[in-house]
């Protein structure tokens, strides 16, 4: 089997587990009881709780585990929205992952009006597109870091500037940034960011929201007010165990570049062999181990079925999205036709893919689009 699908979910690693196997077993106590097996998990979940925020360049204070990244970004967007006492207006980029477009969606019905900040053919926000739809009644801007299905990577810095001229909190969706990108709050200039365990190891069913201290928030989950109050709920303290483990450990200094190169010489090899194909999202600015396309004159869904004949498994975009008809929001916004976009396959991939399977994958890919 050559699984060429990370975006969607990468496999668990073993340090992980390990980690984690203690308090799925002996260490399994409540970590809000007073009494000694309580606050050993307590301990444990405090500690998991520091490493996360530094590896984060933040307080301890500002993390909160989740259930993952679609409950990270509702919390952000619903939470951030309702609380801000300047107005009811949020913007969100046209290619953001169905957690925020849908959650933003939500907000409308209690009278918030979303505007999508638009893009370029490439998948990138410019700062000026951002800078024009700002208003006095602006409450929040939610711009994902790297994009899920196209792998295009935004300038989160720059456009953080660009709202914090205005005095609006800025939220990024760095679900599949982690382990690629640089997560250093500080320097990114965000107030609040999401991530998933199992884009980088963990199990499913794990996720982080850093919400820096003093931004207003309104919880979406109320109960025993865990989590200093902003998720209530007994913690998954083995879960939060793993997350920290996993993002201390998820890429190796160099990693990105080394990854980059190879997606570099796939994504060539590609498109020598199948000519008319089209490599969707930014050249450069992308995710090292993201290769997307589009095959114009062939489905999507037969190159997949085709394809996984053979073994190799990848897919046609957002695994959120998976089994709808619609074309994809995120390469309709891009400019892509509708019929072009439904032709749309993504590899997705790390250093765990060999260079083997990646030209086996070549020589299928050829066989499938013809």
């Amino acid at each position: 089997m050559s699984y060429l699908d990370e975006a969607a979910t990468a496999p668990v690693r073993r340090e992980v587990l390990e980690a984690m196997w203690p308090y799925l077993t002996q260490q399994f106590a409540n970590p809000a009881s007073q009494h000694e097996p309580g606050q050993l998990a307590a301990r444990a979940l405090e500690d998991a709780r520091a490493r996360v925020a530094a590896r984060l360049g933040a307080r301890p204070g500002e993390i909160v585990f989740t259930s993952g990244g679609t409950e990270a970004d509702n919390a952000a967007v619903k939470g951030i929205a309702l609380a801000a006492p300047r107005g009811r207006h949020v913007l969100v980029s046209a290619v953001e992952h169905p957690a925020v477009l849908e959650s933003a969606a939500w907000l409308t019905r209690w009278g918030f009006e979303v505007q999508r900040v638009p893009v370029d053919h490439d998948g990138v926000v410019s700062p000026q597109s951002l800078r024009d739809l700002i208003r006095p009644d602006t409450t929040l801007v939610s711009i994902q870091y790297a994009n899920n299905e196209v792998g295009t990577v935004q300038d989160v810095a720059v456009l953080a500037e660009v709202a914090a001229e205005y005095d609006v909190p800025f939220h990024t969706d760095a679900v599949q940034a982690a382990g690629a990108l640089d997560l250093d709050v500080e320097r990114l200039g965000v107030q609040a960011m999401a991530l998933a365990g199992h884009k980088i190891g963990t199990p499913k069913g794990v996720g982080v929201l850093y919400l820096r201290r003093r931004v207003p928030f309104e919880p979406l989950v109320h109960g025993g007010g865990q989590q200093r109050g902003r998720r209530s709920g007994t913690e998954n303290v083995a879960s939060a165990v793993g997350m920290a483990v996993a993002l201390e450990t998820c890429a190796e200094p160099g990693a990105s570049s080394v990854l980059g190169a190879r997606r570099d010489r796939f994504v060539a090899d590609v498109l020598a062999a199948v000519p008319t194909a089209e490599l969707t999202g930014h050249a450069t600015r992308r995710l090292p181990g993201n290769a997307s396309f589009v095959f114009p004159g062939r489905s999507g869904e037969s190159i997949l079925l085709d394809l996984e004949r053979q073994g190799i498994y990848c897919s046609s975009g957002s695994a959120c999205a998976a089994g709808e008809d619609e074309p994809s929001h995120v390469l309709t916004a891009m400019g892509y036709d509708a019929a072009l976009a439904q032709t749309a396959v993504r590899f997705t991939f790390g250093a765990g893919v060999s260079d083997e399977e990646l030209a086996t994958t070549v020589s299928a890919l050829e066989k499938a689009a013809a």
